[in-house]
């Protein structure tokens, strides 16, 4: 385990500690790099938290505390899950998301039973830092892009990703020990997308060649040195 799985483990093991009862959602939240990596635009990520809000909200305001529903949106596609009384419920909820204003898609998952237990869910937290430090540790995926929600065990993997990249991404969390099942709600994107998406370099002028500067950022005569001057080769 490297340095920075170790740092997501024990900030997820603090937030279990101090609120088992939270929704398990894990986004590009560990780090600049992995901030910076969200390929939602910054208005768009401010308005899926307020679609998450104003979805708790009503659902607290019509439902109380009789049934366990968490909203997880992302480019305002809102996953809802946990546990409801009945199919009549499970219905009303879905279309109770669905008036909430800039939302574009409900995907309801849903399903009918008792709540959660505070284990069960702390289980989840669990797992959810377990699934994110696995894509951490591996090269070829881009943790930060993935907003992975867990509940009961099962895997929802959200973001803006290529097939290949989704493909990955699911490989790897089925591989993590304690994963039930896997489920892709991702909005895909092609290559050529994603290829456009990536910065430019700036062109380098070769035929110019770079100024030799001292530490004190001073142009270094490229004459032969003083009597007394050391002459160190660049390695």
């Amino acid at each position: 385990m490297n340095n920075s799985t170790a740092k997501y483990l024990s900030a997820i093991s603090l937030a279990l500690a101090l609120n088992a009862c939270a929704p398990v959602m894990m986004g590009g939240v560990f780090g600049t790099a992995m901030i910076a990596s969200d390929r939602r635009t910054t208005g768009i990520q401010v308005e899926d938290e307020g679609i998450s809000q104003r979805s708790a909200s009503a659902i607290k305001q019509n439902f109380g505390e009789k049934e366990h529903v968490n909203v997880a949106s992302y480019n305002r596609q809102v996953l809802i899950t946990g546990e409801v009384s009945n199919d009549r419920v499970r219905a009303q909820v879905e279309q109770l998301i669905g008036k909430i204003e800039n939302v574009r898609l409900v995907v309801n998952e849903l399903g009918i039973g008792p709540a959660t237990t505070l284990g069960e869910r702390s289980a989840d937290v669990v797992l959810a830092a377990k699934v994110k430090a696995a894509m951490i540790d591996t090269e070829d995926v881009f943790a930060g892009v993935h907003k992975i929600v867990v509940e009961r065990g099962t895997v929802y993997l959200m973001g803006r990703v290529t097939q290949r990249e989704g493909n990955r991404a699911t490989e790897v969390a089925r591989g993590v020990n304690g994963v039930k099942r896997v489920v892709r709600v991702y909005e895909y994107m092609s290559e050529e997308e994603l290829n456009a998406m990536q910065p430019k370099k700036a062109p380098v002028d070769e035929s110019k060649p770079a100024p030799v500067t001292s530490g004190s950022g001073a142009p270094v005569n490229s004459a032969a040195p003083a009597t007394g001057a050391v002459v160190t080769p660049v390695k």
